[in-house]
């Protein structure tokens, strides 16, 4: 097989600052040794997320300059409406800042004490957005999802018969509606077939309960769907992608993620009188419903990036500079999600560092020594990120798994910069045993990865 190119040329670039080993170890301390405080000019590759870091094409920053900036009724909003429906399908198109704003406005529609919402597995901020209007997040992520190291097709997939058991347990009047989350990003970027698709909807429409689609990563589903499920080699991955909203009655995007663009995200659906809720809450918090928190020019990069990333080109050059980095890792045997996911690399800190107890936070340790090492920002997926204490004990409840994610920015970093976060991944990696336990000295209630402040364990 010949090489896979990048199919696009660079037309701007933007430095990089380089710094000693000394002066990230000040400035880790000063940031309290979590990445999110980091300034990023400090940062030499940025792997915290893949979310709002991609590199907008040169018919992007064209259509910002087009963008109509009319408060009502912008014709850049009635493009942007145009795509997301000939891709989705869905009546009812809002615009929202981000995914969360959409999540936000869903849930506080739906959610409420007493009521329960599925997912395979809820991101931070679906889950923070679910249970900060008193209902309960619940995992239902299939069992094979749940083992870093098994090496299978589709370990995003929901637990269909769990979730018709959870319904049955719970009642279908307690449960507004059921998610899955496509690429699933907490159990390591793992797609979801259409198969599992299909057979939750099943179950779904049998108990008279909606589906939505968290699609961030849409795209990237559907060329894996494309790549690995029988039936679908010789779809086009737009028609993949058209099969998975059809089977959905709603979704809430992110368009930081597969549009490609800095900012942005929408919340998609059939359901009228949800619909009509909605819009009364957007504008209330976000803004009017053909702008929704975004400016003229924001609605056309969207619209474009929705175009651009079903580019079966662009996709398998995605796909597989992730794979490339995964590669190298497991070829020198570092613990890694396997296999590699659409957006990101995974490292299982449980096996990368067995000796730190997941009280201790094993992702954290090594999110850090990877920014002192060479500069590399990560962000941890655990204990930190999703660790619940218990009421009565008040000890920590830990996720099934300990994880660091290595996100690849769209269309930014080229192969020397992945070589180079191989490069420093083997140094951390040969040198683990002296990787040490973390604590948390300050918090907030919620989503406290973004804020929270360590200290060394010992």
């Amino acid at each position: 097989m010949k090489t896979i190119i990048e199919p696009f040329k660079i037309k701007s670039v933007e430095p990089i600052k380089f710094t000693t080993y000394q002066q990230r170890e000040q400035t880790l301390k000063k940031a309290f040794y979590n990445p999110f405080m980091l300034h990023a000019d400090d940062v030499l590759i940025d792997l915290l997320t893949d979310s709002g870091t991609s590199a907008m094409s040169a018919k992007q920053w064209a259509g910002m300059m087009e963008g109509d900036e009319s408060y009502a009724g912008s014709k850049s909003f009635f493009r942007f409406e145009t795509v997301v429906k000939e891709l989705t399908g869905f009546k009812h198109v809002i615009p929202t800042h981000q995914g969360r704003a959409a999540e936000r406005i869903l849930f506080s529609i739906v959610g409420g004490k007493g009521k329960f919402i599925p997912n395979n597995t809820h991101f931070d901020t679906t889950r923070a957005n679910v249970e900060f209007t008193g209902a309960e997040a619940v995992d239902l992520l299939c069992e094979i999802g749940k083992h870093p190291e098994t090496v299978a097709p589709f370990k995003g997939d929901i637990d269909v018969l769990a979730l018709d058991r959870f319904i049955q347990e719970k009642g279908r009047e307690n449960i507004p509606l059921c998610m899955i989350t496509i690429t699933n990003n907490s159990g390591g970027g793992q797609p979801v077939s259409m198969k599992n698709i299909r057979e939750a909807k099943k179950v779904l429409k049998r108990h008279r309960i909606p589906l939505f689609l968290d699609a961030c990563r849409f795209a990237e589903n559907a060329y894996f769907i494309k790549l690995r499920e029988k039936g679908y080699a010789n779809k086009s991955v737009r028609n993949i992608a058209q099969e998975m909203f059809s089977l959905a009655d709603g979704c809430t995007m992110s368009a930081k993620k597969d549009a490609l663009v800095n900012i942005g995200g929408f919340f998609a659906l059939n359901d009228d009188a949800l619909a009509a809720k909605a819009r009364n809450l957007l504008i209330i918090t976000e803004g009017f419903p053909t702008y929704g928190g975004l400016a003229g020019r924001d609605l056309e990069a969207i619209a474009q990036g929705l175009e651009e990333i079903l580019d079966e080109h662009y996709l398998q050059y995605r796909i597989r500079s992730i794979e490339y980095l995964g590669e190298k890792l497991t070829a020198s045997k570092v613990p890694i999600v396997q296999p590699p996911g659409g957006h990101a690399i995974y490292l299982d800190a449980k096996r990368f560092a067995p000796h730190i107890p997941t009280w201790q936070y094993p992702g954290q340790s090594i999110v850090c020594e990877l920014y002192r090492a060479g500069g590399i920002r990560s962000v941890e997926i655990g204990s930190v990120m999703f660790g619940k204490y218990d009421p009565q004990t008040k000890k920590l409840i830990s996720p099934p798994m300990e994880l660091v994610r290595l996100a690849i920015p769209r269309r930014v970093y080229t192969q020397s910069h992945i070589d180079y976060v191989v490069e420093i991944l083997l140094e951390v990696f040969e040198s683990r045993n002296r990787l040490k336990g973390m604590k948390i000295v300050e918090e907030a209630p919620t989503l406290r990865h973004f804020t929270a402040k360590f200290k060394y364990a010992a």
